[in-house]
Parts: C-alpha cells; sequence; structure tokens
C-alpha cells in the first residue's frame, strides 16, 4: 500500500508522497479495491493464483451492512479486503454485571426507583429520555388513539424546556393533535414497565403535579427540591450521595442508573462503595 501513497517508509528511508499529506482511509480503501480486483483477475488468467486465494476472503455481515445493501436481508457473507486499512477501533459497551437488576429490585424501597430500574433495562431507554417523558407520551393500551403501535409503548419527544432539563437526543418529529401524542421515537413497552408504572402512580405520584412529567422528587426537604418537581439527569448522576443520606431511598441508585442508561462504549464512573454495597462490584462491570 506504500506504492498508492500510504504513509509508510521506503527502502531508501524516504516517505512517498514527500511534501503531501499522506492519503486518507477512504482513498486508501479505494485504492485497496483497484489493487484486489486486478490481482483477482490476474489469478483467473493463471497468473500467481495462491495471490488470488488469500484475496479471495469473505465474512459475516454487519447490521450496517445489511441495511445499505440491496435485499441484505438475504445476504449471507460480503467480501472483504485484507488490503484494505482497519477501521477505528471500538470498545463495546460497558454493562451491569448478570443479576444486577434483580439485586437492585430487591434493595429498592420506592415505586419510583422500581419504575427506574425496570423501564431502564426493559426499555433500553437512555436516563435524559427517561426523566424527560410526559404522561402524555405514555400509551400503555393496546391500539392506542394514536394508531402508531398497536402494542403499549412510549413515545419519546425532545423538548428543550424540560422543567428539570432533561433533554432526549433524539430528535424526531413529533406533534400533539387532540391532546394525543404522535410521532418521536417510539418504543415499546413490557408489561413488568405498565406494572410498575401503576405501581407508582396509584401509590407516590403527587397530587397536584403542574408540569405533567412522569418522574418527581419524593422527598423535597432532603432533596433540595419541592416536591413533585422534575426529576432528572442530575439526580442520576455519581457523586450526589449526599442528597440521598437519609432513608426511604436507596443512595447508591443513582449512580448505578446513570451508569446504565449512558451513552454505549463511553466510560462512566460509578459509585464505588454503593456498588460494594450491593454486592456487585466496584469496577460496574
Amino acid at each position: 500500500m506504500g506504492i498508492v501513497g500510504a504513509e509508510v517508509r521506503m527502502p531508501l528511508g524516504e516517505p512517498w508522497r514527500v511534501g503531501k499529506r499522506p492519503y486518507g482511509r477512504s482513498a486508501l480503501s479505494i485504492a485497496a479495491a483497484c489493487l484486489k480486483g486486478f490481482y483477482l483477475r490476474q489469478s483467473s488468467l493463471g497468473i500467481n493464483g495462491e495471490l488470488g486465494k488469500k484475496l479471495d476472503k469473505s465474512r459475516l455481515p454487519s447490521r450496517v451492512d445489511r441495511r445499505r445493501s440491496f435485499l441484505g436481508h438475504v445476504k449471507s457473507s460480503l467480501p472483504t479486503n485484507p488490503l484494505a486499512p482497519k477501521g477505528p477501533h471500538r470498545r463495546h459497551p460497558k454493562m451491569l454485571p448478570d443479576g444486577a437488576r434483580k439485586r437492585l429490585l430487591e434493595t429498592v424501597n420506592a415505586a419510583r426507583d422500581r419504575l427506574v430500574v425496570t423501564w431502564l433495562a426493559d426499555g433500553g431507554l437512555r436516563i435524559g429520555e427517561l426523566c424527560g417523558l410526559h404522561l402524555v407520551d405514555l400509551h400503555l393500551r393496546e391500539n392506542a388513539a394514536c394508531g402508531e403501535c398497536r402494542a403499549p409503548h412510549l413515545h419519546v419527544c425532545h423538548r428543550p424546556g424540560n422543567p428539570n432539563r432533561a433533554d432526549a437526543k433524539s430528535k424526531y418529529p413529533w406533534r400533539v393533535e387532540h391532546g394525543i401524542v404522535n410521532g418521536g421515537l417510539i418504543k415499546r413497552v413490557s408489561p413488568a414497565m405498565v406494572h410498575t408504572y401503576f405501581e407508582y402512580i396509584t401509590t407516590e405520584y403527587p397530587r397536584g403535579v403542574g408540569h405533567g412529567m412522569l418522574l418527581v422528587q419524593l422527598h423535597g426537604a432532603r432533596c433540595r427540591a419541592a416536591v413533585g418537581a422534575g426529576w432528572g439527569p442530575a439526580d442520576a448522576r455519581p457523586g450526589r450521595e449526599a442528597r440521598w443520606s437519609g432513608a426511604g431511598e436507596t443512595p447508591c441508585l443513582p449512580a448505578l442508573v446513570y451508569f446504565r442508561g449512558s451513552r454505549r462504549g463511553r466510560r462512566q464512573p460509578v459509585d464505588r462503595p454503593g456498588c460494594r454495597r450491593l454486592g456487585l462490584g466496584g469496577d460496574g462491570g
């Protein structure tokens, strides 16, 4: 690949394309495809067949490959090029260990906290998406009036002006027609999510809440906020254990919830003492 402009040292100690920028990854991929096609053609003519066998390789298609390819859902393999430059290294998302959800549900003693753990685990929601939900976004009965999903579901809507500063990263268009939310990012709701919702609404949700948000503060004196105020992502961040020092709520829940709902692939700090109290380990993994 140094012949076509890759950043490598040549035999005389001089780099190729002296004084010019080296080719980028896209240009090198195109050059590698041309070289592979040339050598495969030569191999079909009986010239250097061993090299042709090494270049004629395939791989399993990824989800992105299936989306980009025509009839990608029926493809079982895709050609690969050993000459092409390797892509950036992607770290796998760091998730909670097995059994963490069960231990969290056994530890928390508030219906709201059980709702948070269940909805993050079953719904695949980010912490900002969960904290930004309004009651009108929840269509928990079959054949809802919005007509966009027959099963129970919810609509994740991007609202920059939420009182708890919760802002969903997904910005799908949405609207309200006759008091019914349409559009947004639609996610299905499991029976466990519906159960925890009704438990929370009927036992702990304060009366007279005007903002209409799903998650609210339960103990205003300890959390330095009025009872019924929006419970936002800032309340789920690590380092807020001092605000959860009293009885009635689990001090280590916010850190674990923030770690579970954070952006995939990005390492987040974990409340190590809180994890140890639950027996989950201090490294979050």
